[in-house]
């Protein structure tokens, strides 16, 4: 694997994925698949239990084939991790190690730097049944433990990459918290809600709804303040034109 100039960022710069002892072929397919879902393609096997390749991996992978056609095979951790400068251990409970443990957002935030420098990154992930050992937990620089339910912690291995992948893909993103969905209009201007509410006031006043001289600034003001929050599009504003338009035309026809 070729390394990065210490000190640039790369575009292609992602962390290792490693799988140690994985049991079951359907899991490291899932994983891979998890993988893929979040950009990521570089992944390492230490020596899995039903060998490689394999043909369930291959099934459950759901396409994810370029993760799987590049994966590496290992006899141990330390040769795994053995051109790696950074290696993150992930782990559900203390293993006794004196080491730093972060949550797996802080995590992310840490390997995206990490790579900025230059240096490559590897995350251990743990056999279904154990998880990681000390043996294995000594090749990490640091710990990375996902704060789940104290009762009920245990994870799939391809839920816990599926997780770290996220926090890993998000990290690295400028993703708004909140979007309209890519179909939607856009969002009204102030111009488009102020005719539509001079419409609505013009048909209430014709129905007679606003005759209360004392209590019809009140009205007006929360009328105005409840279509300001209701974040309108353009085409929901036109369709509100409608539905008024349609009502007085209703009511003067009566």
């Amino acid at each position: 694997m070729g390394r990065p100039s210490k000190g640039r960022m790369t575009a292609t710069a992602t962390p290792v994925i490693i799988l140690v002892r994985p049991q079951l072929g359907e899991n490291i397919g899932m994983a891979a698949r998890a993988m893929l879902n979040c950009g990521l393609s570089a992944l390492r096997l230490v020596a899995p239990r039903d060998g490689w390749p394999n043909p369930k991996a291959q099934r459950a992978a759901s396409g994810a084939d370029i993760v799987l056609d590049k994966t590496r095979v290992f006899d141990t951790v330390e040769a795994a991790v053995a051109d790696l400068e950074r290696v993150v251990a992930t782990t559900a409970r203390n293993r006794e190690l004196t080491q730093r443990i972060l949550t797996p957002r802080s995590a992310a935030l840490e390997v995206h730097g990490w790579l900025g420098q230059g240096e490559q990154v590897g995350i251990l992930f743990g056999p279904e049944r154990t998880g990681l050992e000390n043996d294995d937990m000594v090749h990490a620089d640091t710990a990375l433990s996902i704060p789940l339910n104290p009762q009920f912690s245990s994870l799939n291995i391809a839920q816990a990459v599926l997780l770290v992948a996220y926090e890993w893909a998000t990290a690295g993103q400028d993703v708004p918290a909140e979007r309209m969905s890519d179909h939607a209009a856009r969002p009204a201007n102030k111009e488009e809600l102020a005719n539509l509410f001079a419409h609505l006031e013009r048909a209430l006043d014709e129905s007679g709804f606003l005759r209360n001289k004392a209590m019809r600034p009140a009205v007006v003001h929360n009328l105005r303040a409840l279509l300001q929050r209701a974040a309108m599009t353009e085409q929901e504003v036109r369709t509100f034109h409608g539905v008024i338009k349609f009502l007085s035309k209703s009511k003067h026809e009566e």
